[in-house]
């Protein structure tokens, strides 16, 4: 049986692919049989070319191929569905995510770990990215439930136990992350060397990380639909307060109570509120939708699996 399986997401990386295959080899022959899975989330440049040309020199490197781009965490799904290794590591194909460092993480792996993350020292990202990062990994240790590691990298070591695990949820809003955290086997955490992007443009945005943190949220935690009671009881108890404070007013100090922007403001702040907690609930309700209809998570157009 193949011992490591390596499962690395792809998006456009075709100037990060050749030299991440060639640093991961040099790596991997001393630690043991490997195989090299890169799943191309839908790339519109030479990317899966490349992983092609790479599979023909090295029977070792496997590829998919999706239809479209269905998303960074449905391409690492993908990847796991086809390991065969007896244990997973995840690492980005844009090589911050040094592969030099996977001997640090096998090193605390084979301690009796079945889980080991790599947690960046220090992030060589600027500084708008890392301060959304920051609120990003606040906001979902905060309201999804589970306990994530701050500042870790996609580049982990799992056992074969947690892919069984995984592989069996099948649900479409897929945050991997979270999923791996709440499996709840045993974890250790190895401090990784974080490199910066040399070639290519980074695929995560503040849109996109504040749109991950509101899938995973969503996935893991009820609370924004417990949030919208608490923000209708807060709502309800400032309007009974004003409704008694211009009572008071009008019966005990006869100040009439004039004009319409009260009124407004008022009906435009209790408006406001019920659309937010409508559009949280339609949240929900599409995500229901969706497991509903059972779809296929990803559609494959080419495999190289042979």
């Amino acid at each position: 049986m193949i011992e490591f399986s390596i499962i690395i997401p792809v998006y456009n990386e075709e100037e990060n692919v050749s030299e991440l295959h060639r640093r991961l080899g040099t790596v991997m022959e001393r630690l043991g049989t490997y195989e090299i899975i890169f799943v191309d989330d839908g790339s519109s440049d030479k990317s899966w070319q490349i992983i092609k040309d790479l599979h023909e020199k090295d029977s070792r490197v496997k590829g998919l191929s999706f239809s479209r781009n269905f998303g960074h965490h449905i391409a690492i799904t993908a990847g796991m569905d086809h390991a065969q290794g007896k244990a997973i590591i995840l690492m980005d194909g844009d090589l911050q995510d040094p592969p030099e460092e996977i001997p640090k993480l096998l090193k605390k792996f084979n301690e009796g770990y079945e889980l080991v993350y790599g947690i960046r020292k220090e992030k060589k990202d600027s500084i708008l990215k890392r301060f959304a990062s920051f609120v990003f990994w606040w906001f979902i240790n905060s309201f999804s439930g589970i306990n994530i590691p701050r500042n870790q990298t996609l580049l982990r070591i799992f056992d074969r136990k947690i892919l069984d695990a995984l592989n069996s949820m099948r649900e479409r809003s897929r945050f991997i992350h979270g999923m791996i955290a709440w499996t709840g086997f045993k974890t250790a955490m190895q401090e990784v060397e974080h490199a910066p992007r040399e070639r290519g443009k980074s695929k995560y945005n503040v849109i996109k990380l504040f749109r991950l943190a509101f899938n995973a949220i969503t996935s893991f935690s009820t609370f924004p639909l417990r949030l919208a009671t608490y923000i209708g009881l807060l709502s309800s108890g400032i309007g009974l307060f004003y409704s008694l404070y211009f009572i008071y007013k009008k019966l005990f100090l006869g100040i009439p109570v004039l004009g319409y922007a009260s009124i407004i403001v008022a009906v435009l702040f209790v408006g406001g509120i019920q659309l937010l907690m409508l559009g949280i609930i339609g949240e929900y309700i599409g995500r229901v939708y969706q497991e509903v209809q059972a779809r296929p998570i990803y559609i494959i157009k080419e495999h190289i699996l042979d």
